[in-house]
């Protein structure tokens, strides 16, 4: 098991010291399918980002951990118990969460609630052949679950699930039967327990456009019962509600489905006993007012139910996703109270309440949420909270969408703050020059930054990490990008699926936002007067930013648009350029954030794939996609003028990565052709430059190299599972210095830190292709000035990552946070990004031993995590 935060990992190194590794941040979108999103009675919402299932906590609004395990994108998830099981709920610690993914697999894990613990369960038989699309299950007992798994490959499946009543006990999941629905798969299920004891109803729904209602024990034995026909397109969404008091003890079951349609139906099932007239009085007379239209019979155990069309809902312009009836509440008496409150959700943006109006009975929408951002593509689907408070909406954008009901007298739904990150692998990210936040780039084909944010009123109160602006939003995948260092303004280059690289800087509002999240001063000049530009509007082929200026007449609070930015005529509708005083919600993200443009930089024959900037903020270096060795140019650009000052030729495939050492005397590149290439510079007007060194360095494509800060030590890693450490000896050659012991996996990623000067001492993270991260000691070697030349290099692990903490997929870059001081005791900031749509934010905090006894001690012999020594 392994606890949210805190103390994951240790391990030992040098002089008594230990390294410890916190997660502090992930930045995670959700993966855009339906049924993909999961809100548990425990409180704790579950959701797939690629093959990893993320858990966030609603309350903190971040991302508290993620589940490595899958091997294919995760499309849909299931706790158990549901939120309609509110009587098992009750006291229970451990819940169980199941994750179905797109190549057949269903997993499950059990998570400890009140610890914040999470494990591995288990992995259930391999019954289907293809994709899981959802996932639908009640529990029939305190210690008994169904559940019913649908896939593409037209099987429905039935489970048990079995969970030892001690505190802390294992689950056994068994196969209890399998439904063959032939051609047309179905692509929503919902099973609901009858008030008859021991009988289950279980309803399906897909692309034949009619409901099917199946009948059943808890041995797992389900018998066709009817069809419902009403739907014109997929029915994509069924919700069986707790059975309803109609009065006495007779019972009604309601089921809403929604469909691609567009409409909404609600069937009600009415036990034979129900058909008496003491119900029809007790509704006062109401029931004339609805229109019943007759459906079809059908008998489970020995009560029959007639099936009848409650109400058409229409009111959504879009297909409907989901629907989802309110979580009924517990009343004295062991009894569930179900309301007649119905959650929908569309790809119209929209998210609506239904409700019966008290007088007629009719269903009506009573409350409408949605996203107004042209930018939006919809909903895939909604949740409720267990408590009805709060609804939370997926979308197309891999964006969640929270409001809450903050109202007193009447509703008042308002927007919260909840996670978000890239949809998409996340090809690069860098720290800005100061160390304030982090900016990455995505296959999404956007630029994000994410921050810790302070709170203004308690500064001492928790730190949340929250994307705060959104720079970029493109039209190719994005490859690469790098921050301008030196002084100025803030200014980053990026590069994607294009032959230009593009210039961006910060626009006022962003830089006043900076202020408020970090409460500290501009790290520019003393005021902002120098900064002209507001914001940035989007074009209309949405390729180019163009700037709005500050005397433009926009105004820092977002009520009412401005026309009187430039080219207003192409850009639909104007960006509102605000100044946040708290995190944005994903709406202003994907409009009011932008940063405008300021360069092109043209001159590249295919597209980007690397860049890199000098430590002085005057040279930045580019690459692009190759297979000769005259587009494998990398191309030198002047930062002000953007002037293309040279054309460094040396490989014959595309350059994976390049990098400056730290006196910017050097540029180190490694490609696909497993040579790496040194230049040096000469501190001239342009950029003077040689060709040092080339050589073949690895056996496999070099995806990494990184420079040590002290020296002109450089590490290469490679796809033949090799971490190489090389020095450049006497300005003119390279010499191999010493070669790490064999990875596991290929070396994707690498990022050098260095601690201590005097002893040439640093940290290199590497990074794999199977997600993990590993730090190692390097110290000795030839240091390029205050140390012996022939020091022998010393290398040791010091520290491999809990999985639970890493990337479930390939890790492509790493970045250690500049630290304010050298001091050895200082904590230090990794930064990680990967194929598996994360961004990762880890503390490392380096101690001595006998500080980590201590720590022991004062942990009064509580059960301690996960942890490997080596």
């Amino acid at each position: 098991m392994s606890p949210a935060a805190g103390e994951q990992l240790s391990g030992s190194h040098r002089e008594g010291r230990s390294v410890e590794a916190r997660r502090i941040f992930i930045g995670a979108g959700c993966n855009r399918v339906v049924n993909n999103v999961s809100w548990g009675a425990c409180g704790l919402v579950a959701f797939g980002t690629q093959n990893a299932v993320a858990l966030f906590s609603p309350l903190r609004g971040e991302i508290v951990t993620t589940l490595p395990g899958h091997k294919a994108p995760v499309n849909c998830t299931l706790w158990l118990p549901t939120k309609k099981d509110v009587l098992q709920v009750r006291g229970r610690e451990t819940h169980y969460l199941l994750s179905g993914s797109a190549d057949g697999t269903i997993m499950a894990w059990k998570i400890g609630s009140g610890k914040g613990e999470w494990s591995h369960a288990l992995q259930l038989p391999g019954m289907h052949k293809k994709g899981i699309t959802c996932l639908a299950g009640r529990m029939v007992s305190d210690a008994v679950a169904i559940f019913a798994s649908t896939s593409s490959d037209g099987i429905v499946v039935i489970w048990e699930m079995a969970i030892e009543p001690a505190p802390g006990g294992d689950c056994k999941v068994s196969c209890l039967h399998s439904l063959s629905v032939g051609l047309k798969p179905m692509v929503s299920l919902s099973l609901a327990v009858l008030p008859e004891r021991g009988h289950l109803i279980l309803a399906m729904g897909g692309l034949d456009h009619k409901i099917h209602i199946y009948c059943g024990d808890k041995a797992g034995k389900f018998i066709k019962a009817c069809e419902l026909k009403g739907h014109s397109d997929w029915i994509r969404s069924l919700d069986f509600s707790l059975p309803v008091m109609m009065g006495g003890e007779k019972h009604n079951l309601f089921l809403v489905s929604s469909s691609q349609d567009r409409t909404i139906r609600i069937w009600k099932m009415t036990s034979e006993a129900a058909s008496s007239g003491s119900s029809v009085q007790l509704r006062k007379g109401t029931i004339e007012m609805t229109s019943y239209i007759e459906g079809p019979l059908f008998v489970a155990g020995s009560t029959s139910y007639q099936v009848s069309l409650e109400s058409l809902l229409v009111g959504h312009e879009d297909w409907v996703y989901s629907v989802e009836w309110q979580p009924p509440t517990l009343l004295t008496g062991d009894e569930a109270h179900q309301p007649m409150s119905i959650l929908s959700a569309s790809m119209d943006k929209m998210m609506m309440i239904w409700r019966p109006e008290k007088n007629t009975g009719l269903w009506i929408n009573s409350v409408t949420v949605g996203e107004l951002s042209h930018s939006a593509l919809g909903f895939y689907g909604g949740h409720w909270q267990p408590d009805g408070r709060s609804i939370l909406a997926h979308g197309y954008g891999g964006s969640f969408h929270m409001w809450r009901d903050v109202g007193l007298d009447s509703e008042n739904w308002q927007p919260q703050i909840v996670p978000s990150g890239h949809f998409a692998p996340v090809s690069d990210l860098t720290w800005a020059r100061s160390g304030q936040y982090l900016l990455s780039v995505s296959h999404d084909q956007t630029t994000r930054i994410f921050a810790p944010w302070r709170n203004q009123v308690n500064p001492g109160d928790m730190i949340y990490w929250r994307e705060i602006a959104r720079p970029q939003i493109h039209g190719h995948d994005l490859n690469c990008v790098t921050f301008i260092q030196g002084s100025g303004n803030h200014r980053f280059v990026s590069g994607a699926d294009e032959k230009v690289s593009r210039v961006f800087e910060a626009p006022l509002s962003f830089l006043k936002t900076l202020q408020q999240a970090t409460l500290l001063k501009p790290d520019i000049s003393e005021d902002f007067d120098n900064v002209q530009v507001l914001g940035a509007n989007m074009s209309a082929l949405g390729l180019s930013q163009k700037p709005i200026y500050t005397h433009a007449g926009v105004k820092e609070s977002p009520s009412g648009n401005s026309n009187d930015g430039p080219d207003s005529m192409e850009t639909i509708p104007d960006a509102v350029p605000t100044v946040f005083t708290e995190p944005p919600v994903e709406d202003q993200l994907a409009w009011n954030t932008l940063w405008p443009e300021s360069h092109k930089l043209y001159g590249h024959g295919n597209e980007l794939f690397s860049i890199c900037c000098d430590y002085e903020g005057k040279l930045v270096a580019s690459s692009c996609k190759s297979q000769s060795a005259a587009v494998a140019e990398i191309w030198l650009w002047e930062v002000g003028t953007w002037k293309a000052v040279g054309r460094l030729q040396s490989h014959n495939l595309t350059v994976t990565q390049m990098e400056f050492s730290h006196d910017n005397a050097f540029l180190l590149s490694v490609s696909r052709d497993r040579q790496l290439s040194i230049f040096s510079f000469r501190k001239i007007e342009g950029a003077e430059h040689r060709l040092v060194a080339k050589l073949e360095a690895h056996k496999r494509i070099i995806w990494a190299c990184s420079w040590n800060p002290f020296g002109y030590e450089f590490a290469t890693g490679s796809r033949d599972k090799s971490v190489k450490i090389w020095c450049v000896e006497d300005a003119s050659s390279v010499k191999l210095l010493a070669t790490l012991p064999q990875f596991c996996d290929s070396v994707t990623a690498l990022a050098w830190m260095g601690r201590d000067r005097a002893s040439n001492a640093g940290i290199l993270a590497v990074g794999m292709d199977n997600g993990l991260i590993e730090l190692w000691s390097i110290s000795g070697g030839r240091a390029s000035a205050g140390s012996t030349p022939d020091s022998p290099l010393s290398v040791a692990c010091v520290l491999r990552f809990d999985p639970v903490l890493c990337h479930v997929s390939t890790v492509h870059r790493l970045r250690w946070r500049e630290p304010s001081s050298t001091d050895e005791e200082s904590t230090l900031e990794l930064a990680s990004c990967g194929a598996d749509h994360t961004v990762r934010v880890f503390e490392l905090a380096t101690r001595t031993q006998q500080q980590l006894r201590n720590q022991e001690i004062d942990k009064d012999e509580e059960p301690t995590s996960n942890s490997h020594e080596s």
